[in-house]
């Protein structure tokens, strides 16, 4: 009997070893590769100065998020990509490994994807302390349908800078102003400007940015099409380049190559070519927002003034989540972006630029630096998408379509008349087909 009784434990012991092996193997959380990317762009971070760069933010933050994320084993992989090849880097990598989980970028850029239906709603990882903490109107532009699409981090205010030096070699000093101040100049002002400085610069320095080689120009050249009150889009969300103010300032931005307002074959020059020029001291008037941090330490040397027309945009940053099929990746995803917005040290990283955090601006408003002059320029600040769909990320898109056309009106193959009559074929036609394209993930 108690032979029996042995021979019935040892079996009872040999089961369960092969049991608890089961247990033991199915607890072991799965691993994860969460694919988070982000162009290239600048940082101006306060509360780490170590910090330089979006990428190096995402690297530091993703794997400390790896390090006490319970759910699965997080292998981060932050990857960057120029802004011409941001199509290619998000709905070109669509079904490959580097399919994006994660993706930072302007709104106007990254809104375009949620019409692709993988961009996932992430009200359901928003807390009431993560949204009280965020101005509503940060907020409304990243939503659809009454669904958040894209939460975020920061803003930045696109305005235009100039070199003091050069204005008080040209006789402008009239024009120079005090401090920090964002001006205002009017269009005849704008215009004997540009003609002084064109003619009295000394060879190989020139007035004005001004770039049409690719897409990274739209918002810039936007900005100038408005110089004459035009609003750009007609009362039913359309473009209407061909209304009479938008061609007076095709005419305007044409004219300036014969006026010598641009460098030389501006329609071959992209946005680091005039970056370049500026900071080798060849160009006089160049843009500028927050994220400019190498002009911060010496900011004395500069002037700063709205586009012509009195004209402002801003861009807000932030984040949105793509579905690629697995649910476990979905999750992390937006576990790391609660993280993120749960996590002081990674929401403060946004002072420098203009946090979207109320807690963060309050902490640090005393050290940001322009704060009260681009709070004070906000009433300049215009609305240069309306929340189009397909303005970017397809061969048919407002980005792809735009450019191409003002190439050609800089470098004089297009008139005027030609280019807004083209810019409104094409343009159009590109919120046509994203309308009809569209698909929002549910």
């Amino acid at each position: 009997m108690k032979l029996r009784w042995l021979q019935l434990l040892l079996v009872t012991v040999l089961l369960a070893v092969p049991l608890a092996g089961c247990e033991n193997e199915s607890s072991t959380p799965e691993t994860i590769t969460l694919i988070i990317k982000t162009p290239v762009q600048e940082l101006n971070s306060i509360s780490d100065p170590n910090i330089r760069s979006v990428s190096a933010f995402l690297e530091k933050a993703a794997f400390a998020f790896a390090r006490q994320y319970e759910k699965a084993r997080i292998t981060p992989r932050v990857i960057t990509f120029n802004y011409v090849n941001e199509a290619q880097a998000v709905t070109g990598s669509f079904g490959t490994d580097s399919a994006p989980d994660v993706l930072f970028g302007s709104f106007f850029n990254i809104a375009s994807y949620i019409h692709t239906g993988r961009v996932v709603p992430l009200d359901d990882m928003i807390t009431d302390t993560i949204r009280n903490d965020i101005e509503s109107t940060a907020w409304k532009m990243g939503m659809f349908g009454g669904k958040t699409y894209m939460i975020p981090y920061v803003d930045m205010q696109n305005i235009l800078i100039y070199n003091k030096k050069f204005f008080r070699e040209c006789g402008l000093d009239a024009f120079i102003g005090t401090g920090t101040e964002i001006q205002n100049w009017t269009l005849e002002e704008w215009e004997h400007i540009l003609d002084t400085l064109a003619a009295r610069l000394p060879d190989g320095v020139y007035p004005l940015a001004i770039y049409g080689k690719n897409n990274q120009g739209d918002t810039h050249i936007l900005s100038y099409i408005r110089a004459f009150g035009s609003e750009i889009f007609d009362a039913e969300g359309n473009f209407s380049f061909t209304d009479d103010k938008a061609v007076k300032a095709l005419t305007w931005i044409r004219n300036g190559v014969q006026r010598g307002w641009y460098p030389p074959h501006p329609e071959n020059l992209e946005m680091k070519d005039c970056s370049e020029l500026f900071a080798n001291s060849q160009l006089a008037i160049y843009m500028f927002n927050n994220a400019n941090r190498a002009l911060y330490s010496n900011l004395n040397h500069y002037g700063f003034v709205n586009y012509p027309g009195n004209i402002a945009t801003t861009f807000i940053n932030g984040f949105e989540v793509f579905d690629n099929g697995d649910n476990a990746r979905v999750q992390a995803a937006k576990d790391f972006l609660k993280y993120l917005y749960e996590t002081e040290e990674w929401l403060e990283l946004s002072a420098g630029n203009i946090p979207v955090s109320k807690t963060v601006l309050a902490k640090y408003a005393n050290r940001i630096t322009m704060l009260n002059d681009f709070s004070a320029n906000s009433v300049h600040v215009v609305d240069f998408m309306r929340n189009s769909p397909n303005w970017q990320g397809r061969d048919d898109s407002f980005r792809s379509v735009f450019w191409p056309n003002i190439h050609r009106l800089l470098a004089g193959t297009l008139t005027p008349e030609e280019c807004a009559r083209k810019l409104d074929s094409a343009c159009n036609a590109a919120l046509a087909s994203g309308r009809r394209d569209s698909t929002l993930h549910k």
